[in-house]
């Protein structure tokens, strides 16, 4: 062998030193060369099962990422346990996921209970607590929680949403209220009545606790009150209630019914069509029973998933699209991690996104993120339900221009 010269030797040198630089890859717990490890918690028992349907829907989203090849080359082990809705079975759970499954981040875990109690837990141990499913305001807060991140539009934009609506509609309006008496509910009510301002005062305000029964008694009082609008703050199974109540109670308020029960599919059909007729909302996904979206691109990809990866599903049910548009954020998340798949950097993903169409997402809504901002979607508009499906009304309201 000749011996190389100074020339070869520098660029052999130069060759190895940038080698390790190209193929460098860094893992956290729970990914690998072949494995993305994606925790969840769902109530897929209890009073909020209904909303199990979202884990049984990003499953199968991350059904089909695999058979396409997952993110990167890696599949997505999605390891889902059920809390029942009950915050110390939540911690349970979290605490599992963590220490035993060593998860890299817990992904859309549904409840604000159940979340604030994994929080401090999540944070200290530095595990992304990533796209929350509640809209509570204090996901929000990446100084204090720089491991927690919300999703969908916050509880109190949405409520002063309600608020400013009817002083500009109704502004002698005679309103009662009721909510679920915890963080969600009085998030809700806060945003609501800070919405009011002391241009209104409600007539009459009720709540519930999630393990109550029923709520007639509440609904009786209420209707009672002589109160011409209602604002309806609960989860699916008591809208339900709410709406069948006020029809066999002979009360008919304007009434506004807060997103997170807005299911078509969850909440209005049990309740029956005819007894929903005028309730309004507000939506910041395409509703699937909504015949405009027929030809639309996006729609067209969700129905085909649901097709081909969840056969039988009932399509009225929102939270299938809810599920799916948040594994779909997920997914571009962990694509835009590349081979850095530390926890840290999911978080810095998770904070860069900027102007993000997913499929669902209605028309002029878009993800967005910083450092400073960890509220995903702060667009909504507002509908009312007709026949058997929602028609939306009015401009989009940017609800992350009015905060603060």
């Amino acid at each position: 062998m000749k011996p190389m010269n100074a020339f070869s030797v520098a660029m052999l040198g130069a060759s190895l030193a940038a080698t390790p630089a190209i193929a460098q890859k860094a893992y956290g717990p729970g990914a690998s060369d072949t494995e993305i490890k994606v925790g969840n918690i769902m109530p897929y028992s209890g009073p909020a099962s209904s909303y199990g349907l979202i884990g049984k829907t990003e499953q199968a989203f991350f059904n089909m990422i695999n058979e396409q090849g997952g993110i990167n080359g890696r599949k997505i082990n999605f390891v889902s346990y059920d809390d029942g809705y009950s915050p110390p079975k939540t911690v349970e759970q979290a605490r599992k996921l963590v220490e035993s499954d060593n998860v890299l981040i817990v992904f859309n875990p549904l409840g604000t209970p159940p979340n604030t109690a994994i929080q401090k837990y999540l944070n200290q141990n530095k595990v992304p607590q990533l796209f929350v499913a509640t809209g509570a305001t204090k996901w929000n807060d990446p100084k204090n929680f720089p491991w927690t991140m919300g999703w969908q539009p916050n509880y109190q934009n949405e409520g002063t949403i309600y608020a400013q609506y009817i002083l500009k509609n109704k502004p002698n309006a005679k309103i009662a209220i009721i909510y679920q008496n915890d963080d969600y509910g009085k998030d809700y009510l806060k945003g609501f009545m800070d919405g009011l301002g002391d241009k209104l005062k409600p007539v009459i305000t009720l709540n519930y606790e999630v393990a109550d029964p029923t709520i007639d008694s509440q609904m009786a009082r209420l209707a009672a009150s002589g109160a011409d609008t209602f604002f309806n703050i609960t989860t699916p199974k008591f809208a339900a209630m709410a709406i069948k109540k006020a029809a066999e109670l002979n009360w008919r308020p304007m009434h506004f019914l807060n997103n997170v029960s807005a299911s078509v599919g969850a909440v209005l059909k049990p309740a029956g069509f005819e007894n929903a007729q005028g309730v309004i909302s507000t939506g910041y996904l395409k509703d699937p029973t909504d015949p405009q979206w027929a030809n639309d691109e996006g729609f067209k990809k969700w129905s085909a998933f649901v097709d081909k990866y969840m056969p039988g599903a009932n399509k009225i049910d929102a939270n299938l699209v809810y599920g799916y548009t948040v594994a779909q954020g997920l997914a571009h998340v962990l694509k835009q991690c590349g081979d850095n798949l530390t926890r840290e950097n999911v978080m810095k993903q998770a904070a860069s996104i900027k102007d993000l169409k997913l499929d669902m997402l209605l028309p002029g809504i878009m993800v967005n993120t910083s450092a400073t901002d960890f509220a995903p979607i702060q667009q909504e508009q507002l509908q009312v339900f007709k026949g058997d499906r929602w028609e939306l009304f009015g401009e989009i309201y940017d609800a992350g221009a009015k905060t603060n």
